[in-house]
Protein backbone atom coordinates (compact mmCIF):
# COMPACT_ATOMS: atom_id res chain seq x y z
CA UNK A 1 0.00 0.00 0.00
CA UNK A 2 1.20 3.50 -0.93
CA UNK A 3 0.75 6.64 0.45
CA UNK A 4 0.17 10.06 -1.54
CA UNK A 5 -1.03 13.28 -0.86
CA UNK A 6 -2.98 15.34 -2.59
CA UNK A 7 -1.14 18.85 -2.10
CA UNK A 8 -2.74 21.06 -4.51
CA UNK A 9 -6.10 21.41 -7.10
CA UNK A 10 -6.40 22.27 -10.91
CA UNK A 11 -8.55 25.18 -9.70
CA UNK A 12 -10.11 25.29 -12.97
CA UNK A 13 -10.58 21.56 -13.70
CA UNK A 14 -12.43 21.33 -9.80
CA UNK A 15 -15.04 24.13 -11.08
CA UNK A 16 -15.89 22.54 -14.63
CA UNK A 17 -16.26 19.57 -12.80
CA UNK A 18 -18.53 21.17 -10.27
CA UNK A 19 -20.03 22.83 -13.05
CA UNK A 20 -21.48 19.49 -15.04
CA UNK A 21 -22.25 18.09 -11.77
CA UNK A 22 -24.37 21.00 -11.02
CA UNK A 23 -26.28 20.97 -14.22
CA UNK A 24 -26.88 17.43 -14.74
CA UNK A 25 -28.59 17.92 -11.23
CA UNK A 26 -30.38 21.07 -11.92
CA UNK A 27 -31.70 19.62 -15.13
CA UNK A 28 -33.10 15.94 -13.36
CA UNK A 29 -34.99 18.82 -10.84
CA UNK A 30 -35.80 21.92 -13.26
CA UNK A 31 -37.35 19.84 -16.58
CA UNK A 32 -40.12 17.63 -14.74
CA UNK A 33 -40.79 20.69 -12.94
CA UNK A 34 -40.95 22.65 -15.97
CA UNK A 35 -43.29 20.24 -17.80
CA UNK A 36 -45.00 20.45 -14.56
CA UNK A 37 -45.77 24.34 -14.85
CA UNK A 38 -46.68 23.75 -18.54
CA UNK A 39 -49.11 21.23 -17.96
CA UNK A 40 -50.84 23.36 -14.97
CA UNK A 41 -50.80 26.42 -17.11
CA UNK A 42 -52.54 24.35 -20.02
CA UNK A 43 -55.37 22.92 -17.50
CA UNK A 44 -55.81 26.29 -15.71
CA UNK A 45 -55.76 28.57 -19.01
CA UNK A 46 -58.43 25.89 -20.79
CA UNK A 47 -60.48 26.27 -17.37
CA UNK A 48 -60.55 30.00 -16.96
CA UNK A 49 -61.11 30.54 -20.80
CA UNK A 50 -63.97 32.47 -22.47
CA UNK A 51 -67.07 30.55 -24.00
CA UNK A 52 -64.49 29.57 -26.95
CA UNK A 53 -61.51 28.77 -25.02
CA UNK A 54 -58.98 30.47 -26.87
CA UNK A 55 -58.66 33.30 -24.70
CA UNK A 56 -57.96 30.66 -21.53
CA UNK A 57 -55.14 29.24 -24.32
CA UNK A 58 -53.45 32.53 -24.47
CA UNK A 59 -53.61 32.60 -20.58
CA UNK A 60 -51.72 29.55 -20.04
CA UNK A 61 -49.33 30.65 -22.57
CA UNK A 62 -47.92 32.68 -20.38
CA UNK A 63 -47.10 29.61 -18.23
CA UNK A 64 -45.82 27.71 -20.93
CA UNK A 65 -42.75 30.55 -21.53
CA UNK A 66 -42.35 30.25 -17.98
CA UNK A 67 -42.14 26.66 -17.90
CA UNK A 68 -39.48 26.99 -20.50
CA UNK A 69 -37.77 29.27 -19.06
CA UNK A 70 -37.48 27.19 -15.37
CA UNK A 71 -36.14 24.13 -17.48
CA UNK A 72 -33.29 26.46 -19.56
CA UNK A 73 -32.46 29.19 -17.36
CA UNK A 74 -32.07 27.91 -13.78
CA UNK A 75 -30.04 24.71 -15.14
CA UNK A 76 -27.64 27.28 -17.05
CA UNK A 77 -27.30 29.39 -13.53
CA UNK A 78 -26.57 26.49 -11.17
CA UNK A 79 -24.31 25.42 -13.33
CA UNK A 80 -22.54 28.69 -13.42
CA UNK A 81 -22.85 28.69 -9.82
CA UNK A 82 -21.09 25.29 -9.64
CA UNK A 83 -17.98 26.58 -11.32
CA UNK A 84 -17.82 29.65 -9.06
CA UNK A 85 -18.36 27.26 -6.04
CA UNK A 86 -15.66 24.81 -7.25
CA UNK A 87 -13.52 27.67 -7.93
CA UNK A 88 -12.93 28.66 -4.48
CA UNK A 89 -13.24 25.64 -3.00
CA UNK A 90 -10.18 24.47 -4.61
CA UNK A 91 -8.64 27.65 -4.17
CA UNK A 92 -9.80 27.51 0.11
CA UNK A 93 -8.15 23.77 -0.55
CA UNK A 94 -5.27 24.76 -1.91
CA UNK A 95 -4.60 27.03 0.92
CA UNK A 96 -5.41 25.00 3.87
CA UNK A 97 -3.27 22.16 2.17
CA UNK A 98 -0.61 24.62 2.17
CA UNK A 99 -0.65 24.83 5.84
CA UNK A 100 -1.96 21.53 7.53
CA UNK A 101 -0.57 19.22 4.57
CA UNK A 102 -3.25 18.24 2.53
CA UNK A 103 -5.55 15.25 2.06
CA UNK A 104 -3.68 11.45 2.61
CA UNK A 105 -5.03 8.82 0.00
CA UNK A 106 -3.73 5.37 0.50
CA UNK A 107 -3.59 3.51 -2.83
CA UNK A 108 -2.64 0.08 -3.68
CA UNK A 109 -1.11 -1.54 -7.12
CA UNK A 110 -3.53 -3.61 -9.02
CA UNK A 111 -2.24 -5.74 -11.70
Amino acid sequence: MNKLRIRKLGVLSIAKIYAVMMLIFSLLIFVPYGLFIIILSLIGGIGAGSQDGFAGLAFGGGGIVMGVVVMIVFPLMYAAFGFIGGAITALIYNVLAGLVGGVEVEVENVA
